[in-house]
């Protein structure tokens, strides 16, 4: 009866390293990250490119990036490294890519200023014609 209490007691001991280092493990997936990342030679993201052989490079390396238990940050700049800035689905926040992001907020802005201005000029064409 102690054997079989100390064995049993041992294999957790055995066992425990093993599921602590995975708990501390962020894991990410391949599917996680296909949105994210491009093909560069196909010009598609990687979800969508299956067949080429540059796609399965990278899916693969993607899978021992995982299973290095690299955090999804870590494998894009991996990738970057790897395969170069075109595999990244996103254009950069710095220089000519940072006009991806400010010209929506612009134009926006431009639209609302138009509707303020438009409601106003409305409001008033009312009031004058209220008056007559």
């Amino acid at each position: 009866m102690k054997r079989a209490l100390v064995a049993l007691i041992v294999l957790a001991a055995l066992a425990l390293p093993p599921a602590a280092l995975a708990a501390g493990c962020v894991q990410t997936t391949v599917v996680d990250l296909e949105d994210e990342v491009m093909c560069p030679v196909c010009g598609m993201p990687l979800g969508l490119a299956r067949e080429a052989p540059q796609a399965r490079r990278e899916r693969a390396f993607i899978a021992r990036q995982i299973a290095a238990c690299r955090s999804k940050d870590d494998i894009k700049a991996a990738l970057v490294e790897e395969f170069g800035p075109a595999v990244l689905a996103e254009p950069p926040r710095r220089g000519f890519g940072a006009t991806v992001y400010g010209v929506p907020l612009v134009a926006g802005g431009a639209v609302l200023a138009g509707v303020i201005l438009a409601l106003r000029r409305w409001r008033r064409a009312a009031e004058l014609e209220r008056l007559r």
